[in-house]
């Protein structure tokens, strides 16, 4: 009789722990199935929708980092972005066009500001803005891709190759509200190209030929809606 009570609790127990397994189980697939994209799962995309994005001027910003003395270094940003980037299933129609107000130079020190915007560097009554503009991209890695653009700055045009990302689109945005595609970009090149410091380029970079000015760029775009 007590061997027959023990076992009725053993089958008890095991009935106990098959029965909360289960449900430990169901509760990690339903789970599963109702949890909601995240924002990770957008940037998994490598490029926004096809179209035109206009840059918001108010969340887009080019900073900068060049040599001093070659082993320090000044970094600044400039305040007003501007342009368009076109998306296209053919990377090689894919375009940006892109135009910096230099006399929004920010370096945090006004006597330096002053000094960039001087004729010993940017001369910015003469050259109010420095543009971005090139046709094509080529993709490098996972989500990465390159375009070789054109930069014109102090009145000179040179090829400086961009390297960006899109870093996915607003999840919060209303619907009555354009898509907003984000960016990120970086490239780097070299003042003395540009004909800009004199001063720097004999007395601190001398004859070195690697750049000594890294930028990076970040971009928040409203879509364009198209009119029929």
């Amino acid at each position: 009789m007590q061997t027959r009570n023990v076992l009725k609790r053993l089958i008890n127990v095991f009935k106990f722990v098959g029965i909360l397994l289960f449900c430990v189980s169901a509760s990690h697939i339903f789970a599963k199935q109702v949890t909601a994209p995240t924002h990770n799962d957008q940037v998994t995309q490598v490029l926004p929708s096809p179209g035109a994005y206009k840059i918001d001027p108010r969340h887009s910003f080019a900073y900068f980092s060049a040599w001093h003395h070659l082993v320090g270094r000044v970094r600044g940003r400039f305040d007003k972005v501007t342009g368009t980037i076109a998306v296209s299933p053919d990377p090689a129609a894919c375009s940006v066009d892109v135009t910096i107000d230099v006399s929004t130079i920010s370096t945090q020190v006004v006597p330096r500001d002053e000094d960039l915007r001087s004729p010993a560097y940017f001369d910015v009554e003469k050259f109010p803005t420095m543009t971005y503009q090139g046709r094509g991209i080529r993709r490098v890695s996972a989500n990465q891709w390159v375009m070789d653009g054109s930069l014109t700055m102090h009145g000179v045009t040179k090829v400086v190759p961009l390297t960006f990302t899109f870093n996915g689109l607003f999840p919060s945005s209303k619907p009555d509200q354009p898509a907003r595609a984000a960016f990120h970009g970086t490239a780097a090149t070299k003042r003395a190209q540009f004909g800009i410091g004199a001063r720097d380029n004999l007395q601190e970079v001398g004859d070195s030929s690697a750049p000594d000015v890294e930028i990076e760029i970040d971009v928040e775009a409203d879509a364009i809606s198209q009119t029929p």
